[in-house]
Parts: C-alpha cells; structure tokens; sequence
C-alpha cells in the first residue's frame, strides 16, 4: 500500500511499464483495485517500506516447483513479516490450478494481403496433447476491436470450417451488426471462442485459418488511403477435463474470471500455448476514404447523379410529347371505339 506518500505510488506505478503482462481486477463491492503485474525472470532490487506503521507487511520470494499431481501448482520460497521476522521462513504452497504452462508454442500473422476480408492465420509448433489421460480439445480465444469481426454464419458451415482446420465456433458475442460502418458503432468490440481441429500427427507443426472482416473506417487525411489498424493475439490454449474429485480452491496465484474460462465448466482445465513475438500485437493497413482526394469523387459523384436526372427528365418529356397526358389519351382512344 502507498496511500500516504504519492511519490511512493507513482514509483511502483513506474515498475509497471517493465512488466511482461499486467492484470487488473476491480471488485465493485468492496471498491478494491488489485493491479498485478508479471515480469520475467531476472535479478531485481526492491525496496518495499512499511509505510504504515499500524499495518502488517509480508513479503514473499517465492518460485515455481515441480507439483507432485498433475493438476496442482506448487511454489516454494520464504515469507517474512517486516519488522517481525528476524529471518525469512521457509514455506511450500501446493493447490490444484485450473490454469498451466504447456511446453508448445504458436504465432499469430494475417495472411498477406489482407485486403477487406482479412484471414488469421496461426501456427503451432506442435499438436501434442497435454495429458493422455484426459478428454482434450485445443481452443483459440480472440478479442477483437469493433473495426473488425467474425461472420458466425460463415463460420456455422462444417466443410468451410474443415477446410481452415477448425472445428466450431463455441462463442461468439452477440449482436455482431454485419453491415454497419465503425462511426455507426457503439459496442466496443466482440470475442471469439473457436475449437481448432489439429492433425493426427501431433508431432509436426500446422496450421488453422480464421476469416475475418473489416468495417468501414472513418474517411481521414494525409494517409494515402491506408490507415493502421493494430489486432492482439489470441489466447490459445488446451481445455482438458479434470477428474471427477477434483476441486479447485480459492489460488491466489491462479487467473480466474479472465472471460474464457466461463465459458466451460468448473472442472475444466487450461493448458496455454506460449505465443512467440517481441510484441503480441498484428498490424494491418486498412483501406479508408482520403478527404484530400475526396472532392474529385464528390464532384464526380454530383456530376453524374445531375446527368442522370436531366436524362430521366428528357424521357419522361419525350413520351409525354408522343403520348400525351395518360387520362387524355385514354379518354380519345374510347372516343375513337364509340
């Protein structure tokens, strides 16, 4: 804590921007905010006063250990309590985890070019399985910016899934308007839930294809056309189902209510794929209106829709000159029949 000293907070607040990945949680009835922040490993120097004198302050160094089950997350190191301890303790935690690093890989790339209907492509560097003991499947998760956006329809056809290696699409957020240009939306995006269908031999790297389309962006200048639209990685991971007597406990090292994983059960274990990359962002140049050469096309625009009513009016002129006024007509012809 740091509520008596600002220069204190913006100093740990600083840390952050070394991190590998942050993670916020909010609780909306206590009105508590817990920032954690992960950083790779490496040596580090900190100092963390007690600024409060009324408070306990503990503190923790603490690594990964080998688990004894499969499905549990050990991690041993010392705890001590400042101005208490005269040594750090030794200690060992061991709970069940729903969430585990897996030893594959993956990246993630649109296929070049992108043009209006861009495809995603991700590669695997293998199809191994977690564990043979268990009933697997291989998801990836996307969250997407309202700019770009899964067709559900075309991804509910068994044959064109099959042929870009996926299996389903488990999830999708709705309503996703399929027309609407991005001025026109309020939504901040959608996420994506799709099962992958891997190969049969696990050994080898491959690949899965997932179509995707772009709205219309904004008309702006000075950008040749072309403005940058940046899209995260996606979350790839093996959803595995845990035994029968498996329970998970409160882990306060364990990611929980992160989106995805309530989408599955309460037995359902995450085995993640590492994605590879400096930076887990895909850029690509979406085609949009250049203002500085709009006018010609607005002309244009204004020139032949003013030649087309001219032409309307010409024929409507020549056909009321040949046949005259409707009523008229009809009224002289069943003279003519009297």
């Amino acid at each position: 804590m740091c509520i008596n000293s600002e220069e204190e907070c913006l100093k740990r607040a600083s840390q952050f921007l070394q991190a590998s990945s942050v993670d916020i949680d909010f609780d909306t009835i206590s009105h508590a905010l817990t920032i954690t922040g992960y950083w790779p490993p490496q040596a580090q120097q900190f100092s963390i006063p007690n600024s409060a004198a009324k408070d306990r302050l503990e503190v923790g160094v603490l690594s990964v250990e080998s688990p004894k089950e499969p499905e549990e997350l050990s991690l041993g190191g010392f705890l001590t309590v400042i101005g208490e301890d005269t040594k750090p303790k030794p200690t060992l935690f061991s709970f069940p985890a729903r969430h585990h690093p897996f030893t594959s890989s993956f990246t993630s790339s649109f296929i070049i070019p992108t043009g209006l209907h861009p495809t995603l492509e991700l590669e695997m560097s293998s199809g191994v399985l977690p564990t043979e003991e268990r009933s697997c499947s291989i998801h990836a998760h996307l969250t997407l910016p309202r700019s770009i956006f899964a067709d559900k329809y075309q991804l509910s056809d068994p044959l064109f899934l099959a042929s870009k290696n996926l299996s389903a699409i488990h999830h999708i957020t709705t309503p996703v308007d399929l027309e609407a240009p991005v001025y026109a939306m309020t939504l901040w995006g959608s996420s994506v839930l799709v099962e992958l269908s891997p190969p049969s031999s696990a050994d080898k790297a491959w690949t899965a294809a997932i179509p995707l389309h772009l709205r219309y962006l904004p008309p702006t200048s000075s950008t040749a056309g072309q403005s940058p639209l940046e899209v995260p990685y996606p979350v790839v991971f093996w959803a595995c189902v845990a035994d029968e007597g498996t329970k998970f406990p409160i882990n306060p090292f364990d990611r929980v209510n992160i989106g995805y994983d309530g989408l599955f059960g309460p037995k359902t274990m995450f085995y993640h794929l590492s994605p590879e990359g400096d930076r887990l962002m895909n850029t690509i140049s979406v085609p949009v209106l250049d203002l500085d050469k709009s006018k010609y096309v607005e002309i244009g625009t204004a020139a032949v829709v003013l030649l087309g009513f001219i032409w309307l009016l010409w024929c409507l002129f020549g056909v009321w000159m040949k046949e005259g006024y409707g009523s008229r007509r009809k009224e002289e012809v069943e003279k003519k029949k009297l």
